[in-house]
């Protein structure tokens, strides 16, 4: 059952809320088990009603906010980010990479405008700043298929440097540079990453966003971040 419903909530993530024939067709369930269980995912709050069928409910959305890689991520990072956002004027976020998805957990407003561009969104794919410099780190294990023949030379410049810089892929216009969040035991949890106007040279935001996530890195249990390489 709990199955079931994980695979009407990923239909109706896919398809941003559909009538029950689709999401049955789409989740490879039966009509009347789909039926059934949209049923019980409304009585809980996962699902609503819309217009045009279904989509995901708001206790989804309550209980995915609230969702962090490390204890305390969330409360550590708020402060650092937004002096870093008051300094720069850039919009600072908190990433994680999953299933191969840059997904923003918070975000720190900027004066450059791209905060407004980009809050409307929480996921990427997975090479943003913030998605290549976790995927970056040796921890990290892409399925065989979905490794571009440049990533290994790229990774390791990403390695060397520390950081990694993105143009354009979070919307056009917007540049982004991001440094890994490190645990105590040196694992990278998530990405600290400042977006901007290329106006505003990435270059001149790298030294600023790994001070900032080493300041991070440190409030978490970590004295000093891995050397890089």
């Amino acid at each position: 059952m709990l199955e079931g419903a994980f695979e009407l909530l990923t239909a109706m993530e896919r398809t941003r809320g559909a009538g029950l024939t689709r999401l049955s067709s789409e989740s490879g369930l039966p009509k009347a088990t789909a039926h059934r269980l949209l049923e019980q995912l409304i009585g809980l709050g996962a699902v609503e009603r819309s217009a045009d069928g279904y989509r995901i409910g708001s206790r989804m959305f309550q209980l995915g906010n609230r969702w962090q890689p490390h204890p305390g991520l969330r409360a550590t990072a708020a402060e650092p980010a937004r002096r870093l956002a008051a300094v720069t004027g850039a919009a600072v976020g908190i990433a994680v990479l999953r299933h191969d998805q840059t997904l923003v957990l918070d975000w720190a407003s900027g004066e450059t405008g791209a905060y407004t561009a980009l809050r409307s969104r929480s996921a990427w794919p997975w090479y943003t700043a913030a998605g290549k410099v976790l995927a970056a780190s040796p921890e990290y294990r892409f399925p065989p298929s979905s490794v571009p023949a440049s990533w290994p030379r790229e990774g390791r410049a990403i390695r060397e440097s520390g950081v990694a810089v993105d143009q354009g892929i979070l919307t056009p216009g917007v540049c982004s540079v991001a440094a890994s969040l490190y645990d105590a035991s040196g694992t990278p949890v998530a990405a600290l990453f400042a977006a901007t106007a290329p106006a505003h040279r990435p270059e001149r935001l790298a030294d600023a966003v790994r001070r900032t996530s080493t300041a991070i890195s440190a409030r978490l249990g970590r004295g000093r971040l891995r050397p890089a390489g």
